[in-house]
């Protein structure tokens, strides 16, 4: 077999024969073999990463408890249910975007959902703590979110209108938040804490 030296136009044509072939494989153009894309201009904030890496990654969302470069998949809250959480919010001098964060993490705005622990509706609200707020129908969700943001606000009093703890003890119990003085050192928790305020912060979803 005889191998032959190829010049540029050749090496640029097999270059552009096989992005045509990527290209048809993946739908859009999520590779380049050309110059690498510019650098943004200004400053890059934290926890983002500027230009779109030639379509591969637009930002990384700040704060990603799952890791620096897992962009955070958070959706938006339905109007109606938005509604009624900004609504359960002002009824307890709660940031409605905070609380809107903590349903979104809790329930990704289910009324139906119930978790592997027995956690029910919006707010996922255990049965006895949604009793103790008055809860009579945790799948309705005016009386969910009025329960769920009655108990966020007294976490918040309880902790000195610090988020993060507020958010551990609606996670784990204020009983654990104390007897730590601060957010308890359990995973599921942490991961919590950090997943709320990551969907908080990257918006304010609102």
């Amino acid at each position: 077999m005889r191998l032959e030296t190829q010049g540029p136009e050749a090496i640029q044509a097999r270059m552009a024969q096989l992005q045509s072939r990527m290209d048809a494989m993946f739908g859009r153009k999520r590779f380049s073999m050309g110059a690498p894309a510019a650098p943004p201009s200004g400053d890059t904030p934290v926890g983002q990463i500027g230009g779109d890496l030639n379509g591969v990654v637009a930002s990384l969302s700040p704060m990603n408890p799952f890791g620096s470069f897992v962009k955070v998949e958070a959706e938006a809250a339905p109007a109606a249910i938005k509604l009624k959480i900004q609504e359960a919010a002002a009824r307890y001098g709660l940031d409605p975007a905070l609380f809107e964060a903590l349903i979104g993490t809790e329930s990704d705005f289910r009324p139906d959902l119930v978790s592997n622990k027995g956690a029910q509706g919006l707010a996922q609200l255990m049965p006895e703590t949604a009793r103790s707020l008055g809860v009579r129908d945790p799948f309705n969700p005016d009386q969910n979110l009025d329960g769920g943001a009655k108990y966020l606000a007294q976490m918040m009093r309880q902790f000195n209108n610090n988020p993060e703890l507020a958010l551990a003890a609606y996670n784990a119990g204020p009983g654990a938040v104390t007897r730590y003085n601060g957010i308890p050192p359990f995973a599921e928790t942490r991961n919590y804490v950090r997943k709320v305020m990551a969907r908080f912060n990257a918006g304010k979803w609102g």
